[in-house]
C-alpha cells in the first residue's frame, strides 16, 4: 500500500453538521461541563485542537469563553468549524444562537493548522482549557503531539484529551481494517462499513430487541455521546487513520511526569472506543 493513506474526516464532519440541532449542541455543552467541572467557562481561553465539526467549540463559545481558537489540519474540518462560526455568530445575537447572549464580539478564530507544527502552536500562547477529543492519535506522531501541546496549558489550567484504548491484538487488527478502508476507492468502502457496523452495534442492537425496546440504543446515542451522531461515528472510526492506541496507565505516567495531576479519568473497558482523561498543570 504506497498509497498516503489519511482519512478525510472533513468529508464526514460535513454530513454530521446536516444533522446538527440544538438538542446536539447542549449536549456537548453538558459534557464539557461534567468532565471539567464547572458550568460554564467565563473568562476562560479554550482552544480546541483538531476541531473537526467545530462543536465542541460552538459550545464554548455558548458557555462564554473569553477566546476560543479552533485549528485543524483537514481543510475541510476547518469550513466545517467556519460554516458553525457563520451560521450562529454571522450576525448581531443571530437568531440561531437559541437566547445565547453572545453575539457582538465573539472572539473566536477558526483556521488551519496542526498539532504537529511547534512554532505555529507557539504563536498560539497558553489556554486555560485545551481540549482535544479523539484527535491527537490520528496525526501519525501522537506521543510528539503530547509533547507539543504541554506548553499550551497555562499554570493551573486543564489539558482535556480522549486517546483509544489499546487492546493489543484487536487494536492491530482495526489497524489493517482502517488501512484497507483507505486505500479502497470510495464506491467499495461499503464494503468494510457493513460487516464494521454489524460488529459495531449488532450487540447493542439485539440486546434492545430482546428487552422490547428496539433501536433503544440507537435513537438515545446522541444523548448518552456528547450530541455526536451514531453513524458518522461509525464511519470515524472505520476511517480514521493514522491510528495509535495507548494505554491509559502509559497516557497518566506521560503527563505526570510533565508536571500535570489527573483530575479526572473515563475509561472504555476493554472497549474498543477512547480513553477520556482531565489533567491539571
Amino acid at each position: 500500500m504506497k498509497k498516503d493513506l489519511r482519512f478525510s474526516f472533513g468529508k464526514n464532519w460535513q454530513q454530521f453538521l446536516k444533522h446538527l440541532d440544538d438538542t446536539r449542541i447542549q449536549r456537548a455543552e453538558k459534557s464539557l461541563c461534567k468532565m471539567l467541572d464547572t458550568t460554564g467557562l467565563e473568562g476562560k481561553n479554550f482552544i480546541d485542537i483538531g476541531c473537526g465539526s467545530g462543536l465542541f467549540s460552538l459550545a464554548a463559545v455558548r458557555l462564554k469563553a473569553k477566546r476560543i481558537h479552533s485549528f485543524d489540519y483537514d481543510i475541510q474540518s476547518v469550513a466545517c468549524a467556519q460554516e458553525l462560526k457563520n451560521k450562529y455568530f454571522g450576525n448581531d445575537l443571530n437568531p440561531h444562537t437559541n437566547g445565547c447572549s453572545v453575539g457582538v464580539g465573539v472572539n473566536w478564530t477558526v483556521e488551519r493548522g496542526s498539532v504537529l507544527d511547534k512554532e505555529y502552536l507557539n504563536s498560539l500562547g497558553q489556554f486555560d482549557v485545551v481540549y482535544s477529543w479523539g484527535v491527537l492519535h490520528h496525526t501519525g506522531s501522537m506521543w510528539q503531539a503530547f509533547e507539543n501541546i504541554v506548553p499550551m496549558v497555562k499554570t493551573g489550567g486543564k489539558l482535556f484529551i480522549a486517546i483509544y484504548n489499546d487492546q493489543g491484538k484487536t487494536s492491530r487488527r482495526w489497524k489493517t481494517v482502517k488501512q484497507i478502508y483507505n486505500f479502497l476507492p470510495g464506491i467499495f468502502r461499503i464494503f468494510i462499513l457493513i460487516p464494521a457496523f454489524i460488529r459495531i452495534w449488532g450487540p447493542a442492537i439485539i440486546r434492545d430487541f430482546l428487552h422490547a425496546r428496539p433501536f433503544h440504543s440507537w435513537r438515545n446515542y446522541k444523548n448518552d455521546s456528547r450530541g455526536m451522531s451514531p453513524w458518522r461515528d461509525v464511519v470515524d472510526w472505520v476511517g480514521g487513520y493514522p491510528f495509535e492506541t495507548a494505554k491509559p496507565e502509559k497516557i497518566i505516567q506521560f503527563f505526570e511526569k510533565k508536571g500535570f495531576t489527573l483530575d479526572k479519568i473515563i475509561t472504555c473497558g476493554r472497549g474498543y472506543g477512547n480513553n477520556e482523561f482531565v489533567f491539571r498543570k
